[in-house]
C-alpha cells in the first residue's frame, strides 16, 4: 500500500506540473525540457469517396521516459485519441503495438519506451465531394520515469480528397514500421478458457500458430495480470498452455472480481492477439462426502422435525392405534401397516422432488445437473424466490395467517382407511398434510438441494421423507410407546411459533445477500415490498376465515393478492443502467471540465428518501441517451457518511442540503436541477449542451 500512496502522490504532482507542460502546436512537432515530440502523419496524400485509410500518431519520448499501453497494468493514462472529423468521416480503435514489461508500482507496467507509433483507421463517406479537407486531432498520453508527466497535443492534417487514392511515399517508412511493431492475427487459432480457482488458464492451438517460444501475456483488462506475474506458459502436446493470476486483496487490499472474458497479446518473437474469449465454467468439484452427509443429516433432523408441527403431531398418535385396530395382536402386520405408511410419504416426497426437479431444471437451462455449490445464490431470482419464501413462511409460523389448519381432521379421517393399501395412502395423505408446516425445513431443503446432482438430489429427499416416517415406523415396532407420546396443547403453538424466529433471520440473511447483487441503491424497494407482503399475510389472516362473511372473505383474498403483486414489483432485480457513475471529487470534476466535457453530479445519500426516488424516476433510456449523446461525464458524490468536502461544495452551489443535482460545462455557470427530478427537468438541462466530438472508438 505504501508503494500504492507513493504512485498516487506521484501523479498529484504530475497534474500539477501539467499546467507547465500545456502544449497545443497544430501538425507537428514538440520539443525542449523533458517534453516528448509528438507528430500526426497521414499515409496518403489523396482520398477517394468511401476509401479506408491510416492515420499514425508518433511520440518520441525523452530518454528513459515512456508511456503506456492501452491497459497499463497499474493506475497510470494510456494514449487516448479524440477526433473532430469532416461530416461523414469515421475513426477506428488505436491500433496498439506490442509493448514491453517492466517492474511497476502494482506488479507489471506494459510500456513503451523510445518513439512508439499508434495506427488509427479512418474511412472516408461514399459521397465525399473532390476538395481540400482537415483531419483534425487532440491527443493525451501520460509519460513516466520517476515520476509521471501529463502530456497532450492537438494535430491539423490536410488532405486532398480526388477520385482515387494515393499513398505519400514520404511517410512509407514510418508505416512499414508501425505494422511490423503490431501484434499477429493468426487465422485458425483456437482458444479455450476455464477458471481453476482465481486462476484463468486458457490454451491455444495450434502451437504452430505461434512462432518460436512465448514469454509473456499483456491482458487488455486490469483484473488479469500478465504472465510472468507469478503464472505460466508451457507446452502441452500441440497447443500452449497459459496460466494467468487475476489480482486479489494483496494488492489494493481489496477483492477485483474476475471478468467473463480476457483478451491481450501473447509476446515472443512475433507477438500475437489473443482476441476476446469467453471464461468457460469451471470444472465441476467432486462432492465432499463430509459435506452430502451434513445434507443428508439435515434432511433427516428437518423431516423428524415436522412431526412436532401442531398440523402433524396429532396424526401420530392417531394414525398408530388406527394400525393396532386393524391388525388386532398380531405385531407383523402391525409393521406391516408401517412400512406401508412409510412407502406412502416416499412416494409422496419423490412426487414432489420431482416436480421441483423440473423446475430446476427449467430455471437453468437444463444445466441442473452441472451447477457448483452455491451457484443458485447468484442468481437474483432465485435469492428473491427463497427470501419470499422464508418470509411468508415465517409469517405462517409466527400467527399472522394460518395454512394447514385442518390436519387433525384429516388425521382423523386417516384412522378410517382399512387395509395395507389404506395406509399407504395415507402416507401420501400425511405428506400432503406435513407440506404447509414445513417452513423451517424445506424451504432450507430447496436452497440446499438445487445444487445437486439428479442422484444426490432424490436421495437428499428421500432422507427427508424418512424423517417424517420414522415416528410411525418405531411405534409400529413398538405400539406401547404411543402412551408416552406428549399430549398436544398449547406448547405446540409456543414451538411453532418460536421456529418462526429461524426463518425471519434466514429471510434476513438472503435480503443481504440480494442487496449485494441489485446494489445498497436499489434496497429500498425490496424493504418496502416484503412489508407490503407482511400486510398481505395480515389482512389474509385476520379476515379470510371461516366465520367471516363470504364478501368479506373474497375481499380479502383479492386485497392480499394485491398487496403480494405489488410487493414482489417492488422486490424484483433492478433493470441495469447504461449509466455508469463515477464517485465524486473536485480533483475528478475539474480534470473532466478541463477536458472539455460536461459533468452532471449528483449529490445523495443512503438515508436520503428523495434521492432515491429521483433515482427511479429521472434517468429513463432517453435521458441516458441523451447524456451519451452530449458527452456528459456523471460522477456521484456520496453523503451517507460525513464527507466535508461535499458540504463544501454543496455550500458553493448556495444549498444546505440534499439532494443537489448539478450539470457543469466548461466556461459557463452550473446549471442546478430542481430537488424533486423528472425526465423533463433533466432532457431540458442537457439540450442546452453541443453534442460530443466523435469518440476514438478505442475505449
Amino acid at each position: 500500500m505504501a508503494r500504492f500512496f507513493l504512485l498516487l502522490l506521484s501523479c498529484f504532482f504530475a497534474s500539477i506540473a501539467h499546467g507547465q507542460f500545456d502544449f497545443s502546436t497544430p501538425g507537428g512537432a514538440l520539443g525542449g525540457g523533458t517534453k516528448s515530440r509528438a507528430e500526426m502523419v497521414a499515409e496518403v496524400r489523396t482520398i477517394a469517396p468511401g476509401a479506408t485509410f491510416t492515420v499514425a500518431l508518433k511520440l518520441s519520448h525523452p530518454e528513459n521516459w515512456h508511456s503506456y499501453y492501452r491497459n497499463s497494468g497499474g493506475v497510470e493514462l494510456s494514449p487516448a485519441i479524440e477526433w473532430t472529423l469532416p461530416p461523414g468521416f469515421k475513426a477506428g480503435p488505436i491500433q496498439w503495438p506490442a509493448p514491453q514489461v517492466k517492474d511497476g508500482f502494482l506488479g507489471k507496467s506494459f510500456i513503451y519506451p523510445g518513439s512508439p507509433v499508434f495506427l488509427t483507421e479512418i474511412t472516408a463517406p461514399r459521397d465525399l465531394e473532390a476538395g481540400p479537407l482537415v483531419i483534425k486531432a487532440r491527443a493525451t498520453w501520460q509519460i513516466c520515469d520517476k515520476a509521471c508527466i501529463n502530456e497532450k497535443a492537438a494535430f491539423e492534417v490536410p488532405l486532398l480528397a480526388a477520385t482515387a487514392t494515393e499513398p505519400n511515399p514520404e511517410h512509407a517508412a514510418l508505416f512499414t514500421a508501425a505494422r511490423a511493431a503490431l501484434p499477429l492475427q493468426p487465422d485458425g487459432l483456437t482458444i479455450a478458457a476455464k477458471p481453476e480457482g482465481t486462476d484463468i488458464i486458457f490454451t491455444i492451438g495450434p502451437a504452430s500458430s505461434v512462432a518460436g517460444e512465448p514469454t509473456d501475456f499483456v491482458p487488455d483488462q486490469p483484473f488479469v495480470q500478465a504472465a510472468s506475474a507469478g503464472g505460466s506458459i508451457q507446452r502441452m502436446g500441440d497447443a500452449w498452455v497459459v496460466r494467468l493470476k487475476t489480482r486479489g486483496k494483496n494488492d489494493l487490499d481489496e477483492a477485483i472480481p474476475r471478468g467473463d472474458s480476457f483478451s491481450g497479446i501473447l509476446l515472443g518473437n512475433n507477438p500475437v492477439v489473443i482476441p476476446e474469449t469467453m471464461i468457460g465454467p469451471a470444472a465441476r468439484q467432486p462432492m465432499p462426502a463430509a459435506g452430502f452427509a451434513r445434507i443428508l443429516g439435515g434432511m433427516f433432523l428437518g423431516g423428524l422435525l415436522l412431526n412436532l408441527m401442531p398440523c402433524v403431531f396429532p396424526v401420530i398418535g392417531l394414525k398408530i392405534m388406527g394400525f393396532v385396530q386393524q391388525a388386532g395382536t398380531d405385531r407383523r402386520k402391525i409393521v406391516v401397516h408401517g412400512v406401508a405408511f412409510t412407502a406412502g410419504v416416499l412416494v409422496s416426497f419423490a412426487v414432489l422432488a420431482g416436480i421441483l426437479f423440473a423446475v430446476r431444471a427449467s430455471a437453468f437451462g437444463g444445466r441442473g445437473d452441472t451447477l457448483n455449490w452455491g451457484y443458485q445464490l447468484q442468481i437474483p431470482w432465485v435469492v428473491l424466490s427463497l427470501m419470499l419464501l422464508m418470509f411468508v413462511l415465517a409469517l405462517n409460523m409466527a400467527g399472522v395467517f394460518e395454512i394447514g389448519a385442518k390436519a387433525t381432521s384429516v388425521g382423523g379421517s386417516l384412522q378410517t382407511k382399512h387395509g395395507t393399501g389404506g395406509s399407504f395412502f395415507s402416507g401420501m395423505l400425511a405428506t400432503i398434510v406435513a407440506t404447509p408446516c414445513s417452513a423451517p425445513f424445506l424451504g432450507a431443503a430447496i436452497g440446499a438441494a438445487i445444487a445437486l446432482p439428479v442422484v444426490p438430489f432424490f436421495t437428499a429427499f428421500a432422507a427427508m421423507a424418512f424423517g417424517l416416517a420414522t415416528p410411525y415406523l418405531v411405534l409400529s415396532l413398538f405400539p406401547k410407546l404411543v402412551g408416552f407420546l406428549p399430549r398436544p396443547g398449547a406448547w405446540m403453538e409456543s414451538f411453532k411459533q418460536a421456529m418462526s424466529f429461524l426463518l425471519f433471520a434466514t429471510a434476513g440473511y438472503l435480503l443481504w445477500v440480494y442487496a449485494g447483487q441489485i446494489g445498497l441503491e436499489n434496497l429500498l424497494g425490496p424493504v418496502f415490498g416484503l412489508t407490503a407482503v407482511a400486510v398481505a399475510a395480515w389482512i389474509y389472516g385476520r379476515w379470510s376465515l371461516p366465520h367471516r362473511k363470504f364478501s368479506v372473505r373474497v375481499a380479502a383474498v383479492v386485497t392480499a393478492v394485491a398487496f403480494v403483486a405489488a410487493g414482489v414489483w417492488l422486490c424484483k432485480p433492478p433493470e441495469k443502467s447504461a449509466l455508469v457513475w463515477e464517485p465524486w471529487s473536485e480533483q475528478r470534476a475539474m480534470e473532466i471540465l478541463a477536458a472539455g466535457k460536461p459533468v452532471y453530479i449528483d449529490f445523495t445519500a443512503q438515508w436520503c428518501a428523495t434521492c432515491q426516488v429521483n433515482k427511479k424516476r429521472a434517468y429513463t433510456p432517453e435521458v441516458i441517451a441523451l447524456m451519451k449523446e452530449k458527452g456528459v461525464v456523471a460522477l456521484r458524490a456520496d453523503k451517507t457518511n460525513p464527507n466535508p468536502e461535499i458540504d463544501g461544495a454543496i455550500e458553493k452551489l448556495g444549498r444546505t442540503a440534499i439532494p443537489v443535482n448539478v450539470l457543469q460545462q466548461p466556461g459557463k455557470a452550473p446549471v442546478i436541477l430542481p430537488e424533486l427530478l423528472s425526465p423533463e427537468d433533466v432532457k431540458e438541462a442537457l439540450q442546452t449542451l453541443p453534442s460530443a466530438p466523435v469518440p476514438n472508438g478505442d475505449q
